[in-house]
């Protein structure tokens, strides 16, 4: 399943998602804008980056990566990526914080000592989809993330029953009919061998 380019769309269409997994979301969290951005040194690319709205006081930019996969280079490269940004645009910005989903804590990279000024920081936060707890508890973009999770046999009836709910839910923040595009795009990617209908 191709999980970045799942993730760039839930992002992409709904950039307040992100605040709902951090521990302090900024006051203007559902304002911010989510770009896809490529740090020229050496053609870098980070999953997400979270900026502000243009007319807040505070400029709080977040830097997001979805991994899915084990990547032992992973922080090495996350926080290199998001420096050199910081450092292209270093007057535009007042804060910065750092989120890491992980499909699961066992892709965590084993070293940790290399950056723990970053991982014992207030500014990075992990988050381990799979421990964020049964589905018919977490909000709908939640549900979103973790039916990239799901497996196979379980798939197809999660995303029916995430497909009733959103159409029971009164939703003011994701727009219906674009929470449905994404269940239908992630049940594509996951049944790839079957058309979209």
């Amino acid at each position: 399943m191709k999980r970045d380019s799942i993730y760039y769309q839930i992002f992409k269409r709904f950039p307040a998602l992100l605040f709902e997994l951090v521990d302090n979301p900024p006051l203007q969290g559902q304002n911010y804008r989510f770009e896809s951005v490529e740090v020229k040194e050496t053609a870098f690319r980070i999953d997400g980056v979270f900026l502000p709205p243009e007319d807040v006081t505070s400029r709080v930019i977040f830097f997001a990566e979805v991994q899915f996969q084990k990547d032992e280079a992973l922080y090495h490269r996350f926080f290199t990526e998001s420096l050199m940004y910081l450092n292209r645009n270093r007057s535009q910005y007042d804060d910065c914080f750092y989120v890491v989903i992980f499909s699961s804590r066992f892709l965590e990279p084993r070293d940790q000592q290399t950056h723990r000024i970053f991982l014992n920081s207030d500014q990075v936060q992990r988050i381990y989809l799979d421990e964020l707890g049964a589905t018919n508890q977490q909000p709908i973009g939640i549900n979103l993330m973790q039916l990239t999770l799901a497996s196979d046999e379980v798939m197809a009836e999660q995303a029916k029953q995430l497909i009733e709910w959103v159409k029971l839910e009164e939703t003011d923040t994701l727009p219906k009919n674009e929470i449905l595009d994404i269940i239908t795009t992630i049940a594509v990617y996951k049944f790839f061998s079957l058309s979209r209908e």
